[in-house]
């Protein structure tokens, strides 16, 4: 009864065979070896992009630092949500990379930037001149960081909003395949034809290791992102074993079945929870993240069974507080989650 993070499951199998595989014998450092090139392929392939310039990194906040750093100026603003990773998440990474930009936030509901604010917004950055901060780069998250999925015209919106306006678009993937699960449509639908000039394409909530997919479908950028990749310490001289995670990832479609396994999760707590009396959602279940609150007496229960999650706000505690008193949690499935897992818990916390 793990629904702490989906960071915190294990890596798959098959991961970590084709990890174990690669260690055989020699190959070339830094990414010229034969899987890398292999892998830049079979992502191209995924994203419909054959001139993609395609870079592996070991975490998140690598792929969305460096990606964006090299997508504006130092003097240059990245529009996000409050709530959206790069904010709340990265300890200041982005700015840093980015040589002193700065995150403009523009709120809305569930999560999602509003277009009209984010309108509003673009307009009125940059408009004095060299005392200002100037447009940059829009950075959209979805999955969001409270659960919700952005849908193809949502993200088609705020991509034309960006474009009118002069500014790259970035789209935070970290949970990639459980938003693309959730839309029903295809990586490329998702990105570039979705209006995005780059992707970070997450693998390690998904089943990986410790892998990170970033793609600019303008190859411009490539050289200046290997520089910045090189000087910021990313650059794996034993990259091979970032492509061995990816390779296995990708092949036979893996990474969308672990994702459909932890979304399907997701829809089977969201639906007992609905069942428990006295819950409320926060925010709208849509992929494999929930925010809900329940009784505090459903919480010590299911805690003393050993269940691990968030309380949210994590100041909360189930100990604290009448029993019946309504406290909030995140709780997030992953591949590994087992229906029975899901089932346990529901009992526990229906008391």
């Amino acid at each position: 009864m793990y629904f702490a993070s989906d960071n915190s499951a294990p890596a798959h199998p098959k991961i970590m065979d084709a990890v174990v595989r690669m260690n055989e014998g020699y190959a070339s450092g830094y990414g010229n070896d034969g899987a890398t090139t292999q892998v830049r392929d079979m992502i191209r392939k995924v994203f419909e992009a054959p001139e993609a310039a395609v870079y592996l990194v070991a975490t998140g906040t690598a792929a969305n630092a460096l990606a964006l750093a090299s997508l504006i100026d130092p003097w240059q603003a990245i529009f996000c949500h409050p709530t959206a990773h790069i904010e709340e998440d990265e300890c200041g990474a982005p700015e840093f990379y980015a040589g002193g930009a700065k995150l403009l936030l523009i709120d809305g509901p569930d999560g999602k930037i509003d277009p009209d604010k984010f309108r509003a917004k673009a307009t009125i950055t940059g408009q004095l001149g060299v005392h200002n901060i100037q447009r940059g780069a829009l950075s959209i998250t979805n999955v969001t960081e409270v659960g919700t999925v952005y849908s193809l015209a949502e993200m088609q919106t705020l991509t034309a909003i960006a474009k009118e306006f002069g500014i790259a678009t970035h789209l935070d993937g970290a949970r990639f395949a459980n938003a693309m699960v959730a839309l029903d449509c295809t990586p490329a639908e998702m990105t570039w034809k979705s209006g995005f000039d780059a992707v970070s394409f997450g693998g390690t909530k998904n089943g990986c290791l410790g892998v990170e997919a970033v793609v600019f479908f303008d190859p411009d950028k490539a050289w200046e992102f290997e520089l910045r990749r090189k000087r910021g310490g990313h650059l794996f001289s034993k990259y091979r074993f970032l492509s061995a995670q990816m390779e296995a990832y990708l092949t036979n479609d893996l990474w969308i079945k672990l994702a459909k396994h932890a979304n399907a999760m997701g829809n089977q707590l969201a639906a007992g929870l609905r069942n428990i009396k006295g819950s409320k959602f926060i925010h709208p279940q849509q992929a494999n993240m929930l925010f809900c609150g329940w009784p505090r007496s459903g919480h010590a229960l299911a805690q003393a069974a050993g269940a691990m999650y968030y309380a949210w706000p994590e100041a909360d505690h189930p100990e604290k507080g009448p029993h019946d008193e309504l406290l909030t949690a995140r709780l997030v499935t992953s591949w590994s989650t087992t229906p029975q897992d899901v089932e346990r818990f529901l009992e526990l916390i229906a008391g």
